[in-house]
């Protein structure tokens, strides 16, 4: 007994003192959120007192309605979203159907297929960058003699390379989801009668909604945060995302740190939101993907 006792309570001991390493790993994690965005509600004046404040004193929510008239947010966040919603939306579809095909059909050439699709991954996205710039300005076309199109100062160069699988990393997470799923399900569709078609709507995606969802957040993150590429090929100020309208804003204002904190705040506040939305389904994909069943 006295045994058990003791194993309970060095139990309860590691419980608490896990609780208490969590918390405050939390703390160090959200203090310079907190510092952001605390920072925003204050005068340049009170940034910079000495001992700072961890608190404003003053609240000065009236920063944000200033920084508007300054910082066209609303015009950034449309110009983004025309952005990420087609690709979100196409590059998972796209990354299911490459990764069921990886998953589920034979076909000629398949294995090499998709080792030159996990080779991919070990590209440096520095070394495709001037050769997917002359194809898209059109340089490319023009140097074989041809007139080909220029997409230059368009949202297409940053959206169709996730329309045609949906990346290469996605492509794997999909297909190490599906192998998780029994092929006796798939058998006994075949017998019924049902297709390939059929069986991917009725009998995988329905089991693979979270691993879809982790797809869906990483291509958002990955669009949300690129500023090379949308420097790149974006070059009209009305066509400007919330990435390349923060910093062109930092540039700008040097001396007014409580604005750029402002802007710095309205910008993550989205990408916030959108990882809470779909935060268990992206923790259950990430915790189920390559396991066997």
């Amino acid at each position: 007994m006295k045994s058990i006792r003791n194993h309970i309570r060095n139990e309860k001991m590691f419980d608490i003192s896990s609780f208490v390493l969590l918390c405050g790993i939390t703390f160090l994690v959200l203090i310079p959120i907190w510092w952001i965005i605390r920072s925003s509600l204050m005068t340049n004046d009170e940034l910079f007192s000495v001992p700072p404040w961890f608190f404003p004193k003053n609240w000065h929510f009236s920063n944000y309605k200033n920084l508007m008239s300054n910082f066209p947010f609303w015009r950034y966040l449309g110009n983004t979203a025309l952005i990420i919603i087609p690709s979100v939306t196409f590059g998972v579809i796209t990354a299911t159907m490459c990764g069921f095909a990886f998953a589920r059909l034979n076909f000629p050439g398949k294995k090499i297929l998709f080792s030159l699709c996990i080779g991919s991954m070990l590209l440096p996205a520095m070394v495709t960058l001037i050769p997917l710039f002359l194809f898209w300005s059109g340089q490319v076309w023009r140097m074989m003699g041809l007139d080909g199109p220029n997409f230059i100062n368009t949202y297409w160069p940053i959206i169709l390379p996730w329309l045609c699988g949906g990346g290469a990393f996605n492509i794997f997470l999909i297909r190490q989801f599906i192998t998780t799923i029994p092929r006796e399900l798939d058998e006994a569709a075949y017998i019924d009668g049902a297709s390939h078609f059929t069986i991917l709507a009725k009998i995988i995606i329905p089991n693979i909604k979270p691993a879809m969802i982790v797809v869906g957040l990483f291509i958002f993150v990955v669009l949300w945060n690129d500023l090379l590429q949308q420097i790149i090929y974006i070059h009209d100020a009305q066509r400007h995302t919330i990435a390349i309208g923060l910093t062109r804003f930092r540039s700008a204002l040097v001396q007014d740190h409580s604005s750029m904190m402002g802007a710095t705040v309205l910008s993550f506040i989205p990408g916030i939101i959108i990882y809470l939305i779909g935060q268990r389904h992206f923790v259950e994909g990430i915790t189920l993907t390559g396991m066997k069943s």
